[in-house]
C-alpha cells in the first residue's frame, strides 16, 4: 500500500467513519435486544432508534470540525449532546446490558474532547459522570462505587481513543504539508537561482549598453563617427547578451536522463512506490537521451500526482522507453497538458508516445526516440 499522506488519510476517514457506524449497530442490535425481553417498552425502543440516526449521523461530521483545527464548541456538538441525553434517558440501565447504555454519554465526552481545553473537559467529564450516574442509581438497584467506575473507565478510554485519533489526523496533515511545502520550496528556489543567473548574465550587459547608449545619444551632434562606434559596440554587447541568454535556458531545458532517472526513483521510493529501473543508454544520442529525460520525468510526475501505484518498472533498450506502474484508478478522458506537449515534442523530432493502461490492468507510459 502506498505511504503518501493522502492514502493514509483516506484510510483514517475510513476507519474513523466504519468505527462510528460500528458502534451504531451495536447500540441499535442491544436496544432491539432490550425490548425483545421486555427490559425496555416499545415506545422507548422506537423513539431511541429513531434518535440514534441523526446522533451516529452527526459524529463524523462533529470529528472533522474537531480535526482539522482547533475551535470552540460547534451547534452539531451541542445538538450531538442533546440527542446523546435523550437516548440515555430512553435507555434501560439495570440488568445484564446496563453497561452499553452508559456509553451514549461517555461517547459524547470523547467528542468533546476535540472541542474543550483539559481543565474544561475535566469539569464537564465530572459533571456529565456524577450526573448521569446519579440518574442510574436512582432508577435502578446499581451502587454508587459500580456506576461511577463504569462510566468513568469507559470515558477515559473513549476520550483517550479519540484524542489519538486526533494525533494521528495532525501528523497525517502535517506530513501532507510538509510535502506541499517542499515542493513549494524547490520551485521556489529554481526560481531564485534563474533569476540569479539571469541578473549575473544581463545587469553588467545591460548597465553598458545603457551607458554606451546614452553616450551615442550625446555623441550624435557633435562626433557621429564616434557615436556610430558606440553604437556598433552597443550592438555587439547585445548580441554577445542575447546568446548568453539563449545558452542559459537551453541549459534549463536539456535534462540529464541519468539524473532523471535517480531523481524519479527517489521521489517514487519516498512516496512508499518500489521502482525498478532497467536503462540501456550508452548508444543513445545527446537529443534523444534528452528527449527520454523528459519523457522519465513527466512519468513520474503522472505516477505521484494520479496514481496509487505500488510499484513502478522503468525500461529503457534501443531508445524506447517503458515505464509501468500498477496505481491506475480512473483515466482520464483527456491527456493533461504535460502529457500533450511531451506528446507532441516527441512526434517533431520523429519519435512516438502513447500513455494508456494496459490489458493487465497496469498502466504504460511508451516513449520512442531515434536512436
Amino acid at each position: 500500500m502506498s505511504a503518501r499522506p493522502e492514502t493514509a488519510k483516506k484510510i483514517l476517514l475510513h476507519w474513523m467513519d466504519g468505527t462510528i457506524v460500528l458502534v451504531g449497530l451495536i447500540f441499535a442490535a442491544y436496544t432491539m435486544a432490550a425490548m425483545a425481553k421486555g427490559e425496555i417498552p416499545t415506545g422507548n425502543a422506537v423513539a431511541a432508534l429513531v434518535l440514534m440516526v441523526p446522533y451516529f449521523g452527526l459524529l463524523p461530521f462533529v470529528m472533522r470540525d474537531g480535526y482539522e483545527d482547533r475551535r470552540p464548541p460547534t451547534r452539531k456538538l451541542w445538538v450531538a449532546g442533546v440527542l446523546a441525553v435523550v437516548v440515555f434517558l430512553l435507555m434501560p440501565h439495570g440488568g445484564a446490558i446496563g453497561n452499553v447504555w452508559l456509553d451514549t454519554s461517555t461517547l459524547w465526552l470523547s467528542l468533546a474532547s476535540l472541542y474543550f481545553r483539559p481543565r474544561t473537559l475535566l469539569w464537564l467529564s465530572l459533571v456529565v459522570i456524577v450526573l448521569g450516574a446519579a440518574y442510574v442509581v436512582e432508577f435502578t438497584d446499581r451502587s454508587w462505587p459500580v456506576v461511577l467506575l463504569a462510566m468513568s473507565s469507559s470515558g477515559a478510554a473513549e476520550i483517550a481513543a479519540m484524542l489519538v485519533w486526533r494525533w494521528l489526523w495532525w501528523v497525517i496533515r502535517d506530513a501532507n504539508r510538509g510535502r506541499e511545502a517542499r515542493a513549494r520550496l524547490a520551485v521556489a528556489e529554481e526560481r531564485l537561482r534563474f533569476a540569479r543567473d539571469l541578473h549575473d548574465l544581463l545587469g553588467h550587459s545591460l548597465s553598458v549598453i545603457t551607458l554606451k547608449s546614452e553616450l551615442a545619444a550625446k555623441l550624435a551632434t557633435k562626433d557621429a563617427a564616434r557615436a556610430a562606434r558606440e553604437m556598433a559596440a552597443v550592438r555587439t554587447l547585445a548580441g554577445e547578451s542575447l546568446f548568453e541568454v539563449q545558452q542559459a535556458v537551453h541549459g534549463y531545458q536539456a535534462l540529464d536522463l541519468d539524473e532523471e532517472l535517480a531523481g524519479v526513483r527517489a521521489a517514487l521510493e519516498a512516496a512508499g512506490t518500489t521502482c525498478v529501473i532497467e536503462a540501456r543508454t550508452d548508444d543513445l544520442s545527446p537529443s534523444a537521451r534528452t528527449l527520454l529525460a523528459w519523457a522519465v520525468r513527466e512519468g513520474g510526475t503522472n505516477i505521484l500526482k494520479h496514481s496509487t501505484a505500488t510499484r513502478c518498472a522503468i525500461r529503457i533498450d534501443a531508445g524506447v522507453l517503458e515505464m509501468v506502474n500498477d496505481g491506475v484508478a480512473q483515466v482520464p478522458a483527456e491527456a493533461g497538458s504535460g502529457l500533450r506537449g511531451l506528446s507532441e515534442r516527441l512526434v517533431a523530432a520523429g519519435g512516438s508516445f502513447s500513455a494508456q493502461p494496459t490489458a493487465s490492468g497496469e498502466f504504460l507510459l511508451r516513449a520512442a526516440v531515434p536512436a
